[in-house]
């Protein structure tokens, strides 16, 4: 059953259509403060290769590398630095305490190995974030950061040396990965164990809620669904439920490795049996892996009745989501339960722009999508946007864009990438030069 939206048949939408005029790139290999490599790409003009602006664009687990805001930036004369976390294409284990230092490595590589003097960071979708909760923390002086992770982990935020950026840039940014999670999750899930088990009254695809369903696989005759308000209120709460729930869970396996701990660092270990010792030491290393069933079950998805915007039907990933929320691909579908709390918790985890956002002070650019599946004016935009401290911030909205700027299926070119950078590259340049 293909449910894949078009979008990704011909490779990931956020890539280049094409390649900077005049250009240098270098493959690097990046190490984190807390011994971590990952990788990335130094995108620089030809004609300068030691710029005085240059921007780092990535995501938590997207490969940014080939980005498509890198061509106009560079041939502008700004740097790019596209880089991977150190977890590119899985984010099963991602802590976006540790995340953040690979943000903070290629800054501090840009800054003392390069010598750039400006630095912008660029997030685009989930990397606004991952960019907001990395300014955030490296703003703050040593002691004053975030100690432990969600799930208990001591970090290494206090540890390194952080140097904050100089500019922001939203693209199609949302509000933090576990807060999309709060608001994609099916609530009407009732066993984590038995997916297939589903409370009628709180399933989001049942036609007796309101779903119109379509009868097309590609959504093609698909029509905006309505619901009664009350609904949807049980709706959101229970979406919250079931995220306590699986934090419950979490919480609960990471305990059982602690006990573990405890007894082996308890003086009577020693005098247990082999075989006992060494089902404490197991049950001390094991870290198992959530499955998270049907994450896709946004009311947006289906309904412009409560955000309404120029979005087509579906989410991102596909025209059909109400049948997508079965299949593997889409947003937490496996997690350890340190990288659930972290990352995909809206309740636990601590990269939350609402809260980032405030924080931040340097000049910022906000820009929105009118036509985003993932990302609604009033659910997300207009709030962030609104919890911006810079003195210096700037909304720009591109009505027809979708969430990539990506063009319709089959069509070579991406013109509102270049409306898009038709505004970046000038507001860059005015502030910070080339």
């Amino acid at each position: 059953m293909q449910l894949i939206a078009k979008t990704y048949w011909a490779g990931a939408p956020m890539n280049m259509r094409r390649y900077p005029q005049d250009y240098l790139v270098e493959s690097l290999i990046l190490k984190a403060a807390d011994f971590r490599e990952h990788r990335g790409l130094w995108w620089a003009p030809r004609r300068n290769p030691k710029p005085k602006t240059a921007a780092v664009v990535m995501h938590p687990r997207g490969d940014f590398t080939h980005h498509y805001v890198i061509p106009r930036l560079v041939d502008a004369g700004i740097g790019v630095m596209a880089a991977n976390t150190r977890n590119p294409n899985n984010d099963v284990t991602t802590i976006h305490e540790e995340i953040i230092l690979d943000v903070n490595s290629c800054v501090s590589f840009l800054r003392h190995k390069v010598g750039v003097k400006n630095i912008i960071l660029i997030g685009n979708s989930g990397g606004g974030a991952l960019n907001g909760f990395f300014q955030a923390q490296a703003k703050k002086s040593r002691g004053k950061r975030i100690a432990k992770t969600p799930g208990g982990r001591r970090t290494w935020l206090n540890d390194a040396d952080m140097f904050p950026a100089d500019g922001m840039i939203y693209i199609s940014s949302h509000k933090g990965e576990g807060l999309i999670m709060n608001e994609i999750i099916d609530p009407a899930v009732v066993d984590e164990t038995r997916p297939h088990l589903s409370d009628p009254a709180l399933d989001l695809y049942e036609p007796r809620n309101g779903f119109i369903c379509p009868r097309e696989l590609d959504g093609s005759d698909a029509a905006w669904s309505e619901y009664d308000p009350d609904f949807i209120a049980r709706f959101r709460a229970a979406q919250i439920d079931r995220v306590r729930r699986i934090d419950a869970i979490a919480r609960s396996l990471i305990e059982e490795s602690r006990e573990a701990e405890a007894i082996r660092n308890d003086p009577g270990f020693a005098r247990l049996s082999p075989e006992r010792q060494r089902d404490i030491m197991r049950r001390e290393a094991f870290e198992p892996v959530m499955t998270i069933y049907r994450t896709m079950a946004n009311p947006h998805y289906v309904s412009q009745q409560f955000d309404p915007s120029a979005r087509d039907y579906g989410s991102i990933f596909s025209p059909r989501p109400d049948l997508m929320n079965w299949k593997f691909f889409g947003f937490g579908r496996y997690a350890t339960p340190h990288a659930w709390l972290s990352t995909w918790s809206g309740v636990s985890s601590f990269a939350n722009q609402l809260h980032d956002l405030p924080q931040i002070d340097e000049p910022s650019l906000f820009i929105n999508a009118g036509k985003d599946q993932e990302i609604f004016p009033k659910t997300d935009a207009e709030p962030m946007f609104a919890a911006m401290a810079s003195k210096d911030k700037t909304f720009v909205s591109f009505d027809d864009a979708r969430h990539y700027f990506e063009p319709p299926f089959g069509e070579k070119d991406a013109p509102d990438v270049e409306r898009l950078m038709d505004v970046v590259v000038p507001w860059v340049l005015e502030r910070f030069g080339a």
